[in-house]
């Protein structure tokens, strides 16, 4: 991987057909200043608008990736920027007179015959990869994807219809050889069934055989041979490098992807960005500092707590003290009232002392949500914490999905925390929870954690 940041060496222009609109669009690539990151330019709209290639600015991704800036959008962005990613060019402007890249043939071969012809230069400002440091996952559906730590970028994709149809599966560690050898020249493809969807939306204006593959039962209708016996997978992946390119740097980590779409590939961008954004103790759900040196806990006391957190048994506040770092204002649990084996029922008795009612709201106050999803994450730890080698630790929050806050909790509510750890790997643990007040449930989550050192 380059170790400064590049740019293009010079201008270059193509011009094709739009596959959303049919129209004809002309592109235009030009060079841009370090830290510029890749940016959009709608050369046909009043003050030529940009939309900078950033997570944030993304606005749709039902079958592309559309991003969104005021009153300008550029729709399916995915393969022009997987192209820059894959040819390691940092900074450049892309300008269009419409609203979306030229389709090409469907895969990113135009796109590569453009950034040869340009060229690039290195720029005198250092690259800054993101490397991940802790595992993610997200889950939706028959779609899985997650990311590891790694030394470069690494994707694992399996690709099946929904009727588990063409499965495959690729593994590719990305470099400006294997983008353009193995990923570039993979054409998007579709299902013959939801081709009349497509069309009776104006998805597919500018569609044709000749840039995608049509696969309709077990035949694959193309205008010429397959470019590799795994196109489809190989495309899959393709898709993922442009989209996790709108993180706005290089990427280090190996995806492992099941049936991705567009929608997932950038709920995982949002995961990274999310771990980018703040250091490894601001994203702990478990706030307080770690005890000083001097307060170590040692091994006896560990063992007396883990005894605690027997099957059968209740905890008090006392006791949880004990087991957690947690103190006031912070301390989200009263009382664990049932341990059995995965599961864990605790209490949080809600009073109008609550500080946060100061503030949450005058004279209308209402548990804060997050607090509630914090009461889960504690109530969870519990749980991993109860072998002895593991207490001492620190629960650092990595995800939560499937959240929904349902109704208000208010002063004088018992609030019902029950959880569920349905998945450990080594330190890491997830588990669902449950909030309720009188049987009625308030809101509940999927809770993603690592264990760390204190």
């Amino acid at each position: 991987m380059s170790q400064q940041q590049q740019t293009l060496r010079q201008n270059v222009s193509y011009s094709g057909v739009g596959l959303h609109s049919g129209n004809r669009v002309t592109m235009t690539l030009l060079p841009a200043p370090p830290n510029t990151g890749i940016r959009f330019r709608r050369m046909d709209l009043d003050g030529k608008p940009e939309i900078e290639a950033r997570i944030d600015n993304v606005s749709q991704t039902n079958r592309s990736t559309t991003l969104a800036k005021g009153n300008a959008k550029i729709q399916t962005v995915e393969h022009v920027l997987a192209a820059f990613t894959g040819f390691e060019i940092d900074n450049a402007i892309i300008e269009l007179d419409a609203n979306e890249p030229p389709i090409g043939d469907g895969s990113a071969r135009e796109y590569c015959k453009m950034l040869e012809a340009a060229g690039s230069v290195p720029q005198g400002e250092k690259r800054e990869p993101y490397c991940v440091t802790t595992p993610l996952e997200l889950q939706s559906a028959d779609t899985l994807m997650s990311i590891f730590p790694h030394d470069r970028l690494k994707i694992s994709c399996t690709s099946a219809d929904k009727a588990g149809r063409f499965s495959q599966f690729y593994s590719v560690e990305l470099t400006p050889e294997t983008w353009k050898l193995d990923l570039a020249h993979a054409r998007t493809f579709c299902f013959f069934e939801e081709i009349e969807f497509l069309i009776k939306n104006g998805l597919i204006r500018g569609g044709s055989l000749e840039n995608a593959v049509v696969i309709r039962d077990d035949a694959v209708l193309t205008t010429e041979p397959l470019r590799y016996p795994d196109e489809f997978v190989r495309h899959k992946i393709l898709d993922i490098i442009g989209d996790l390119a709108l993180l706005g740097r290089p990427l280090c980590g190996h995806v492992v992807a099941v049936r991705p779409s567009h929608t997932a590939n950038c709920e995982l961008a949002r995961l990274i960005q999310n771990q980018m954004r703040r250091p490894m103790v601001a994203m702990q759900t478990f706030v307080p500092p770690p005890p000083a040196p001097e307060k170590a806990v040692a091994k006896p006391a560990a063992e007396a707590a883990a005894e605690l957190l027997q099957d059968g048994g209740s905890l008090d506040v006392m006791q949880i003290m004990k087991i957690l770092p947690h103190r006031y204002p912070f301390l989200m649990i009263d009382r664990v009232t049932k341990i059995d084996g995965n599961k864990i029922t605790a209490l949080k008795n809600v009073t109008v002392n609550e500080p946060y009612f100061e503030g949450h709201f005058p004279n209308h106050p209402i548990m804060p949500g997050v607090l509630q999803l914090e009461a889960i994450a504690q109530v969870a730890g519990i749980l991993m914490l109860r072998q002895a080698e593991n207490f001492g630790k620190l629960a650092y929050f990595m995800s939560a999905e499937s959240v929904k806050w349902r109704k208000p909790v208010r002063p004088g509510d018992s609030l019902k925390i029950d959880v569920e750890l349905f998945k450990v790997r080594g330190k890491i643990g997830k588990a669902r929870g449950v909030c309720s007040v009188d049987s009625e449930i308030v809101s509940e989550a999927d809770v993603t954690f690592m264990l760390m050192d204190a």
